[in-house]
């Protein structure tokens, strides 16, 4: 679903953000991406979802290059940012009822999806208010319930369960492994390991810029603990 081969991205003055780097989600995968902080995890969702152009590489989702047809590939991805930009002016069924016409998604479909989504995230009843009157963990939920709408086959997230409670973060998960069983896939970064080794069947390390470690959970953290490989991994890799 997602392929990326020898991927890199220097930025103006010469710093590498991420340096030959390849990595492959399949349909149905749950994959993590984790590091530390400038570790390259952004970097690499920018050029992923077509933010930021880079030098050398190819990126691919279901076959279709990012660079040479980037609203084809577009059109079957959903972004969820690390700190989700919406339009405050709006309330979030306008909002919500934009992002649809944007994916063409069909009147009766969205109206039954976005009122199930939103009634799983508890935000139903604050629809029709104004974004600007949302709480942050409300914004994140409007932008997940968003990338979902058009039943992307794959999401691609950045620090997707900041800002949410519990409740809402168990829900996320919930239809995130919902979409994975109907052969979509998911590649998120995360912090939150503990979430990450519970969640993912798939796990990629990246440091520096490089990737260090990847394979399914078991492949990459064995009997040990995934914050144990992950302190350990990126320690070596000094």
């Amino acid at each position: 679903m997602l392929k990326i081969e020898h991927l890199t991205k220097t930025y103006p003055g010469g710093k590498v953000g991420v340096s030959d780097l390849s990595l492959e989600v399949k349909p149905g995968e749950i994959y993590g991406f984790i590091g530390h902080n400038g570790a390259g995890k952004t970097t690499t969702i920018k050029a992923i979802v077509g933010l930021h152009k880079f030098e050398a590489g190819t990126i691919t989702i279901d076959g279709i290059s990012i660079s040479d047809d980037p609203v084809k590939a577009k059109s079957i991805l959903a972004y969820i940012p690390d700190n989700p930009e919406l339009y405050d002016n709006l309330s979030g069924m306008q909002y919500l009822n934009f992002v649809a016409d944007i994916f063409n998604v069909p009147k009766h479909d969205r109206k039954a999806r976005i009122e199930s989504y939103a009634e799983s995230l508890e935000i139903l009843g604050a629809l029709n208010n104004q974004i600007a009157s949302y709480s942050h963990g409300m914004k994140q939920k409007l932008a997940i319930i968003a990338a979902f709408l058009h039943h992307p086959k794959l999401l691609v997230m950045d620090e997707p369960f900041v800002g949410l409670d519990p409740k809402a973060a168990f829900t996320v998960k919930k239809i995130m492994r919902e979409s994975c069983d109907h052969g979509n896939a998911i590649f998120f970064s995360t912090h939150v390991l503990e979430v990450a080794e519970k969640l993912c069947d798939k796990i990629a390390i990246i440091k520096d810029g490089r990737l260090v470690a990847s394979g399914t959970m078991e492949e990459v953290k064995g009997n040990a603990s995934l914050e144990e490989v992950f302190l350990g991994i990126t320690e070596e890799a000094k």
